[in-house]
């Protein structure tokens, strides 16, 4: 939020980048549209982004078609469990909130899978938006963790479980949290240790690493817990979200609004 190393002062990144695309597919097309969002995401990646994770520009600069960038960068490179598909699920958790559980996490999955072959970030992905789902709902996402790991694919399950568990700290991770597990156990962890949404997102920012990832998750679980007002004004009001891939357009808070209304409208 302060700025520095290329950054202007509550400049985003590429995780509110590509949220924003998340965003903007399905109100436009008049529902998810895989096609037509992984065209929004490969016309970004295109546009030289200050910021892109190595294997989101992989995959979306690699020529194949939509359906099949992904699983075929999988099958070649046998790693494809980055935090990627948490970073810019925050507008899809808020956008399939209302259409139910496994809708929201069919979703969330589907989504994921554009940039990402391993299951393990579709289901942490699907984690995310139910536990976004819940909190809306007014409900304790803490809580409806349980139940939510139930809906994970068994295979995956266990090693989501251990990460979101409540003894668990981030320091006890075994992969730094450029991966699914330690990035979502790092959200969950900084949510459940701290009363409050600017806390919870010190917390997070503090663990260090992949900083500006652990924080969006964090943000989204943390703002779906405690709302718009919790959120500090000296935060929001230099915040700005540069589009390169739209001709130089800056979306600020009003247009972040707008935007979140019609999401979940």
């Amino acid at each position: 939020m302060c700025g520095g190393g290329g950054w202007e002062a509550g400049e985003a990144t590429d995780d509110t980048q590509m949220a924003i695309l998340v965003a903007e597919s399905p109100l436009e097309r008049g529902g998810l549209d895989l096609p037509d969002l992984f065209d929004r995401f490969r016309h970004w990646a295109a546009s030289e982004p200050k910021d892109i994770g190595i294997q989101t520009e992989d995959v979306l600069t690699g020529g194949l078609p939509w359906d099949l960038a992904a699983a075929i960068h999988f099958q070649t490179n046998l790693r494809a469990a980055g935090n990627g598909s948490l970073m810019r699920a925050a507008t899809s958790a808020v956008r399939f909130a209302r259409a139910g559980r496994t809708a929201t996490m069919d979703a969330a999955r589907r989504i994921a899978a554009l940039t990402h072959g391993d299951r393990a970030a579709w289901e942490g992905t699907a984690i995310l938006h139910e536990l976004v789902r819940i909190a809306l709902a007014g409900g304790d996402p803490l809580a409806a963790l349980p139940a939510t790991l139930i809906a994970v694919d068994p295979e995956n399950r266990d090693r989501h479980a251990a990460v979101c568990a409540p003894d668990r700290h981030p320091d006890r991770a075994t992969e730094p949290n450029g991966a699914v597990w330690p990035c979502l156990g790092s959200a969950v962890w900084a949510l459940r240790t701290t009363t409050g949404f600017e806390q919870a997102l010190r917390a997070a920012v503090d663990l260090g690493g992949d900083t500006d990832t652990v924080a969006a998750v964090t943000g989204t679980l943390a703002g779906a817990v405690y709302g718009l007002d919790a959120v500090p004004t000296r935060w929001t009001h230099p915040l700005h979200v540069p589009l390169p891939s739209s001709a130089g357009r800056v979306l600020r808070l009003s247009d972040l609004l707008d935007l979140a209304h019609r999401l979940d409208s």
